[in-house]
């Protein structure tokens, strides 16, 4: 063979090799806090403890803390509800548990914050608005209007009670958020509106592509196919 033509078809090779590479890596630049993240929380949405088991060791050796772990299933019963919360933190207690027997020592970490703001409503109002990057709706319409008192509840409890926890960032609690919502499925709404939370805080729509692909595999490709649709929908109104 000659040496040309030798050379042709081992760059066609490695071309190839790479290319397939690249084809499976599909949530390369999500990195291992941000797909433990992920995991924990799809987890713990759809009830599957004996996987977050799994997820929740994988997590703690790569550098998770156990307070960052313990907020973000304090954060999730703002979306999945407090029975699969509460599910979700007593299989940690036994993750702690085994590991400690083992000999292991897991990095405490640091612990949550004071609640901020005397006024809980305007503090969650601002946080909201952070949030979002825009000023709230003003007279109250949809849900706000027609049940007051589940306005008042987000605004004090979610945005002020759960978010001025700090622990994690604003950025890592809103990758919980959509990551329990396209779990659970049937709540396009919500998910469409933390899309765009993520978005205006900074996330690539290619971010939240790998989210989805992670999503596929770890809890299934209908939730996954549903959540593409929505983002899909929430791209092409930004754009």
């Amino acid at each position: 063979m000659k040496p040309i033509t030798l050379l042709l078809i081992l760059s066609f090779i490695f071309s190839a090799k790479a290319i397939a590479r690249n084809t499976d890596q599909t949530i390369i630049d999500l990195n291992d806090r941000q797909r433990s993240i992920v995991a924990i929380s799809a987890f713990t949405a759809n009830g599957d403890l004996t996987n977050l088991k799994q997820a929740l060791n994988d997590a703690l050796t790569t550098g998770l803390t156990i307070n960052e772990i313990k907020e973000e299933l304090i954060h999730i019963s703002a979306y999945c509800g407090f029975p699969r919360s509460l599910n979700g933190i007593n299989t940690f207690s036994t993750v702690l548990t085994e590991r400690k027997s083992k000999g292991i020592t897991d990095k405490e970490g640091k612990a949550a914050s004071k609640v901020a703001g005397s006024d809980k409503y305007q503090t969650g109002k601002k946080v909201l608005e952070s949030l979002t990057g825009r000023p709230e709706a003003s007279p109250k319409t949809g849900y706000a209007a027609f049940v007051p008192a589940i306005d008042t509840l987000l605004k004090e409890h979610l945005f002020n009670d759960i978010f001025t926890r700090e622990v994690l960032t604003n950025k890592e609690r809103e990758l919980i958020t959509i990551a329990a919502l396209i779990s659970l499925g049937g709540v396009e709404s919500q998910l469409s509106g933390h899309f765009g939370i993520c978005l205006y805080l900074g996330f690539t729509n290619k971010e939240l592509g790998q989210v989805l692909s992670l999503i596929e595999t770890k809890v299934g490709k209908k939730e996954a196919d549903e959540g593409r649709r929505v983002l899909a929908k929430v791209t092409a109104l930004k754009n």
